[in-house]
């Protein structure tokens, strides 16, 4: 393709927020320029992103596949306009919308990316989870310039469990990425309802709601199903009612937004790292 694309979202797009702590292994975010590599037409891909001021995306890309994936990675075509609407005036919600309305999800490139995503997450440090999964990558998947090209079934599944464990995941989780690349069709996932894909993960050891939800946001780009299980929202439940939630208890904070618990889950958490989410304590 010769020069940039220019693309318009649909509903309130914000490139800084919806890219803010984007950079990995596969792809980093300098000066407002979100650099990455993801699948094109001739193998892997580089292609950029910014936003001009008048809102517009400016898309450098020397494909229109590695177009179309860096869509779906930047939502730019899911619309959340509803989910603005909704819940602008919400008591717990509302202030977070109200400064973050442009936030989108960033997702994967690909569903593996979203599975090692989820497993590394599964550490309670979210720095740590972050440096481990950006070694796994660097060991697993063939290096793109700066960068390293997404992970896939196939690459994940080069290192042994053992290896896994050396390098820092846990050998039960190391035992779930490897069976699953191996044994599933990580990326026909995406061509199932988000419903089918969800249960059959969740029939998954190794899995539990949090992974999914992480799977479900960042790799089959759905807001239907939320973080709960995230540390983030356990400490803004405790913070509300004065205690530690029981098993679950924390699911209770993503009901009211229904079919869009998933972005909820990321308002709820931006908005409580930032302030933006009123924590009065709930009655006894």
């Amino acid at each position: 393709m010769s020069g940039p694309v220019i693309l318009r979202a649909r509903g309130p797009y914000s490139l800084a927020q919806t890219c803010l702590f984007a950079s990995d292994a596969t792809r980093r975010l300098r000066d407002g320029v979100l650099t990455a590599v993801v699948p094109g037409e001739a193998g892997a891909e580089m292609v950029r992103a910014r936003q001009r001021p008048d809102g517009a995306l400016e898309i450098l890309s020397p494909s229109e596949a590695a177009l179309e994936r860096l869509r779906f990675v930047l939502a730019v075509d899911d619309d959340h306009s509803e989910f603005v609407r909704r819940f602008r005036n919400d008591p717990v919600l509302g202030r977070a919308i109200a400064h973050l309305r442009g936030k989108r999800v960033l997702r994967t490139p690909t569903v593996a990316g979203a599975l090692l995503r989820a497993l590394c997450g599964q550490l309670i440090e979210s720095k740590l989870a972050r440096q481990l999964e950006r070694s796994i990558v660097r060991a697993t998947s063939p290096r793109h310039g700066e960068l390293w090209e997404p992970p896939t079934s196939a690459s994940l599944s080069r290192l042994a469990p053992a290896k896994l464990r050396a390098a820092g995941l846990h050998a039960r989780r190391g035992a779930t990425l490897v069976r699953l690349c191996g044994s599933l069709d990580l990326e026909r996932l995406r061509d199932v309802p988000v419903e089918r894909a969800a249960e059959r993960l969740r029939r998954e050891r190794g899995l539990g709601r949090w992974s999914v939800g992480v799977i479900a946001l960042t790799g089959l780009g759905s807001y239907r199903y939320g973080l709960a299980g995230d540390l983030g929202l356990l400490k803004l439940f405790a913070a509300v009612h004065g205690r530690w939630p029981d098993e679950g208890e924390d699911e209770q904070l993503l009901a009211p937004y229904g079919e869009w618990q998933g972005l909820a889950s990321v308002y709820l958490l931006a908005g409580f790292s930032r302030g933006l989410i009123p924590l009065v304590r709930a009655a006894a």
